[in-house]
């Protein structure tokens, strides 16, 4: 029996998060509203005691951990990078879906970057060590990445990860029932972290 709890933060407003453009290894800054969303998280989060943070190594995530009061105690892994969307980068899905009808991330991943299992070992990973963890974990990562550790935090295949909505700024929380890592569940999905507050 263990007591863990994961918070997982997806990071704020981007130009491309707005215009609905793939964005994967691209590193693209926080818009002034996304900076706004980040600095919005400080209060909730800093309610809560943290045995260990990460973040994406990516500079939106990294602006979104930084704003929220993280930066100094925040271990950088690449394992919770987004996506790497390779030829599809900078596209939008109905760009995408006119020369590829029905194309989806989860199932078919992108040519010239990661390929669905390819995503979900570097995520299993990262979920080996965290249900290893103590205490509560806070992870400042990307929607598809972490859509993809929602599901597999579960058992479930990547592609369920499509069925997992995911807004900017967004606190989701993982955890175990009861305490048993054997029994992983998600406890809140795509919430608002002045929940906490409440």
């Amino acid at each position: 029996m263990t007591s863990l709890r994961i918070y997982l933060v997806r990071h704020g407003e981007t130009a491309w998060s707005l215009s609905g453009q793939h964005t994967g290894r691209t590193d693209i800054a926080l818009t002034a509203r996304g900076e706004e969303q980040a600095r919005g998280l400080a209060r909730p989060l800093a309610t809560v005691k943290f045995s260990a943070v990460y973040t994406s190594p990516l500079q939106r995530a990294r602006q979104t951990c930084a704003l929220a009061g993280f930066g100094p105690v925040a271990k950088v892994d690449p394992r919770v990078a987004e996506w790497h969307y390779g030829s599809y980068e900078s596209k939008t899905t109905a760009e995408i879906h006119a020369t590829r009808p029905g194309w989806k991330v989860f199932e078919h991943g992108a040519p010239g970057g990661e390929s669905p299992e390819q995503v979900t070992a570097r995520v299993d990973s990262m979920i080996a060590d965290l249900k290893g963890a103590e205490g509560n974990v806070l992870v400042f990562s990307h929607g598809h990445c972490l859509r993809t550790l929602g599901a597999r935090w579960i058992g479930l295949p990547v592609t369920y990860a499509g069925r997992l909505m995911l807004g900017v700024a967004a606190l989701s929380v993982v955890t175990c029932h009861q305490g048993n890592v054997e029994v992983p569940v998600i406890e809140s999905w795509n919430g608002a972290a002045s929940a906490l507050l409440a």
